[in-house]
């Protein structure tokens, strides 16, 4: 069963998340990459303690609109940094959204970043750190040091409420082994939080799955964008959620 657009917009008029009510559905849905974004940052940031004219790196922004997001609704200076989205189609949209002196889009490898270190104010990252950031060193070496000492950091990743370490049901395994889905690098929210803690960088403020809120934006996004029935129709919905980490760069 596929969902009408007037269904659609039914899933998506939320009032759990007044700040992104202000914004076009259609333009969501345009630059959709699989999950409701602006549900998913909403939910992070409002958790957060941005202030107006702080730097923020937005890792593996997609289509930056999670970085319009924060600009409009926070006042703060975005890196919108991205490796597969074309950098000039992403000024495109922030220039039409009228916050291009405070969004600038980066094109930019997560193991090359082109900042210095402690540059930045905060970090936010919206599904993107399960696909690159789950190997040991990786958050130190590669993404932490660019945050200042005592700066915050937020993460939100799709992945299961029950870490299995690899002895996944059966019914899972085609999914796990298909790489484009990443979900060999789905975790609990309690992983990413020693994940994020034997980084050494970080001291992790809370870690959890909004309280049932991460299951409940990973069914409507599935329902948004169309795809309910591949491949989560055998995959158990009610296993997967979103685990949202806030955390705060040490500064000793």
């Amino acid at each position: 069963m596929k969902y009408t657009k007037e269904e659609i917009l039914k899933i998506m008029d939320n009032d759990k998340y007044p700040l992104t009510q202000k914004y076009s559905p259609d333009w969501i849905l345009e630059n959709s990459m699989g999950s409701h974004c602006l549900w998913l940052t909403e939910a992070l940031v409002t958790k957060m303690n941005l202030k107006p004219g702080m730097r923020v790196l937005d890792m593996g922004c997609g289509k930056a609109i999670s970085s319009v997001f924060l600009a409009k609704e926070f006042g703060v200076t975005v890196w919108a940094t991205d490796l597969w989205i074309n950098p000039t189609d992403n000024y495109r949209r922030i220039c039409e959204s009228g916050v291009s002196n405070s969004v600038f889009p980066v094109h930019a490898d997560v193991n090359n970043l082109p900042y210095s270190d402690g540059y930045f104010d905060a970090m936010v990252s919206i599904n993107s750190l399960f696909f690159y950031a789950t190997e040991d060193g990786f958050l130190k070496d590669k993404l932490l040091r660019h945050i200042k000492p005592g700066g915050e950091i937020g993460i939100i990743v799709p992945g299961f409420k029950h870490e299995y370490t690899g002895n996944y049901p059966e019914s899972y395994k085609h999914y796990i082994e298909n790489e484009n889905w990443g979900l060999e690098n789905w975790h609990t929210a309690q992983w990413w939080k020693n994940h994020m803690e034997k980084s050494g960088l970080a001291d992790v403020i809370s870690a959890d799955d909004m309280n049932g809120e991460g299951t409940e934006i990973f069914h409507k996004s599935i329902n948004v964008v169309n795809a309910h029935e591949e491949p989560f129709n055998v995959i158990s919905w009610d296993d997967i959620t979103f685990s949202r980490i806030i955390a705060k760069r040490k500064t000793g």
